[in-house]
């Protein structure tokens, strides 16, 4: 059985952004896409267009010297344009690391990729490793 579109677009972004591939993200994205990110440290907070939210990966690498890597888990869709993906991330900050695992819940529109809404498994590991 082949699978769902929408898995396909979640699993080519993830290997995008793996490789630092910004352009192929932009691709992914509408214009006016949405990255909502929890806790309360400075990269937190609800990053909107497509323009900040690749900023916002961009600062992920900065803050952590190219570190910061995510490995997908699994992708699971509801055919209706909604897609969840599960993943681990890794990073050095410092003497700081962090090792956790978290998703992203994405909409999705047509074939672009409108909303993601991300989550972690501690979000107070998170606000530390971050602030």
């Amino acid at each position: 059985m082949a699978e769902h579109p929408h898995a396909l677009l979640i699993r080519k972004g993830y290997e995008a952004f793996s490789r630092g591939d910004m352009d192929t993200l932009r691709s992914m994205m509408a214009s006016d896409a949405s990255h909502h990110v929890p806790g309360s440290h400075p990269l937190s907070g609800d990053f909107k267009g497509i323009d900040t939210v690749l900023g916002y990966y961009g600062q992920l690498m900065e803050e952590t010297g190219g570190t910061f890597r995510v490995e997908l888990r699994s992708v699971l869709v509801d055919g209706r344009g909604h897609a969840v993906a599960l993943h681990h991330a890794t990073a050095r900050r410092g003497d700081k690391s962090l090792d956790e695992d978290g998703g992203i819940i994405f909409r999705i529109v047509g074939d672009k990729i409108t909303d993601l809404d991300e989550c972690v498994a501690d979000i107070d590991v998170d606000d530390a490793f971050w602030s």
